[in-house]
């Protein structure tokens, strides 16, 4: 029970997901072949509520509730974040998810969403098998 909290939000962000066609492989479609905003504005609003949510953090030098300092370390760059980005993007267009989605999907019925959940598992598991073997 004491992660019941957690159960209620992630229907609620399942159920906020699926309300805005988020998990709408038609909408998804429509943004890699640039023919629709809507997800474009979804996840341009979501980086601009990360960039001002991180910026205030870090002006302000809020606490957690436990009075414990947020500290957000500066990402370094490196070629693997390109490349993931692009095989991660390749397999987003090609499937119509991503992680956050997918279960929102099954959710919603969508008995393909099973597939993607699986071929998603083992990519994270392939990932973690070569992590040590890729370029850093």
């Amino acid at each position: 029970m004491k992660n019941f909290k957690y159960l209620v939000l992630g229907v609620l962000f399942g159920i906020i997901l699926t309300k805005s066609e988020v998990v709408s492989w038609f909408r998804i479609q429509e943004m890699f072949r640039f023919q629709s905003f809507h997800m474009y504005g979804i996840i341009g609003s979501a980086i601009a509520v990360g960039l001002v949510s991180i910026q205030f953090i870090k002006r302000t030098h809020l606490r957690t509730f436990n009075g414990e300092p947020i500290a957000i370390a500066d990402k370094k760059f490196n070629h693997g974040v390109w490349i993931g980005g692009l095989i991660f993007g390749l397999g987003w267009a090609l499937t119509g998810a991503c992680p956050g989605p997918m279960f929102a999907q099954l959710g919603s019925g969508s008995n393909a969403a099973v597939v993607l959940i699986l071929a998603a598992l083992a990519g994270t598991w392939t990932y973690s098998a070569l992590r040590e073997k890729l370029p850093h």
